[in-house]
């Protein structure tokens, strides 16, 4: 049996030929990645990518467009990466991609001392119907219990956290606790 160029091999009631090398159902401009450090790329026939990783700490510093790599163009209907640090990226005929990383934050002692303070404000307030509590409850909640098991945060929960708290959707958004927290994620996140 023969494999495509991401040596995946075709399921058995798969009805359509794998395009022979060359043929123009196969051909695409490819994926062209200057500098990958995590993630996943595919290109060509059937192809696809996924990122299931955990990666812990803050991402790499951006040292901007100067230390980027040069990278070639890709061919009509290719993609051209500069520099890619996580996720998923698939170019060709039937190409998927699929980023389900998740990313752990180590939490700083600022920002578990302002979730605490944070919860403990929030019961003083007065409740409304729609008042967006709850959720911030749960939030912080969640990221507090997070924390307590592993010592980290996943980035995405903390920019949820983040979004609430700075949304003016809540009550909670006017404490100097929510500040504080908003400043703690800030400084983990960048």
């Amino acid at each position: 049996m023969t494999t495509d160029r991401g040596g995946h091999e075709p399921a058995e009631d798969d009805a359509a030929p794998e395009p022979a090398a060359g043929d123009a159902r196969d051909a695409g401009g490819g994926v062209s990645v200057g500098r990958l450090s995590g993630g996943a790329v595919a290109s060509g026939y059937r192809s696809s990518a996924e990122d299931r990783s955990e990666r812990i700490g803050s991402p790499p510093p951006d040292d901007g467009p100067a230390a980027a790599p040069a990278v070639p163009p890709p061919g009509p209907g290719g993609i051209s990466v500069g520099t890619m640090t996580g996720g998923a990226v698939a170019a060709g005929r039937e190409a998927s991609a699929v980023d389900a990383s998740r990313q752990l934050i180590s939490a700083s002692p600022e920002l578990m001392t302002a979730v605490r303070l944070l919860r403990a404000q929030l019961p003083l307030l007065a409740r409304t119907e729609d008042d967006g509590l709850d959720e911030v409850e749960g939030e912080l909640a969640d990221v507090a219990g997070e924390i307590d098991r592993t010592g980290r945060a996943e980035r995405g929960r903390l920019e949820r956290l983040r979004s609430l708290l700075v949304s003016g959707s809540t009550a909670a958004g006017g404490l100097a606790s929510a500040f504080a927290v908003v400043q703690a994620i800030a400084q983990l996140l960048g």
